[in-house]
């Protein structure tokens, strides 16, 4: 199975590069996924992760600072339904919208066809702090490590075609 693992998100903007610095974390660490999966640091750039995903991946994880419940620093893992998505959400191709962006993905991957990208998966972290600065906040920083670990989960998973629980569950 051929994944994409894309960290999301800006680095001027405090805990809105968490999605980057997991990315770093395993672009570092090669050996840690098995060679069918790629990792890219996407930051801003939400057209090229639109398009990079025609390249005949089966699955995306996307990993991004991501309001939802919980303290900051807590993960979450949502599933991105594809065959809900229209396209019709307003897309900037200069910015990093992940909602519009994953409606354009979804809307390329109904184009594909038959063997194009079948899932994509978010796993997000609650941020602190998503205003101008440089560097991640304690409770976000704290759970790069465990939001690293929990990639390898789901990459495992999704290998396996085993079904999500929740972002701890092995």
């Amino acid at each position: 199975m051929k994944i994409l693992v894309a960290g999301v998100g800006n680095v001027f903007f405090s805990d809105d590069g968490f999605g980057s610095e997991v990315a770093r974390r395993l672009l570092a660490a090669p050996e840690t996924l098995p060679a069918s999966v790629e990792v890219v640091d996407v930051g801003i750039r939400g057209m090229h992760l639109a398009y990079q995903v025609l390249d005949g991946y089966e699955a995306l994880v996307v990993v991004d600072a991501a309001r939802a419940a919980g303290a900051p620093g807590t993960l979450t893992l949502v599933e991105h339904v594809l065959t809900a998505a229209t396209g019709d959400a307003a897309f900037d191709p200069h910015g990093m919208e992940p909602d519009a962006v994953l409606e354009l993905v979804g809307a390329l991957a109904r184009g594909v066809g038959e063997g194009g990208l079948d899932r994509v998966l978010v796993l997000g972290c609650v941020p602190a702090d998503v205003g101008a600065g440089m560097g991640l906040s304690p409770p976000v920083a704290a759970a790069v490590d465990e939001a690293v670990d929990a990639v390898g989960r789901i990459v495992e998973r999704l290998i396996e075609h085993r079904p999500f629980t929740e972002v701890g569950a092995s």
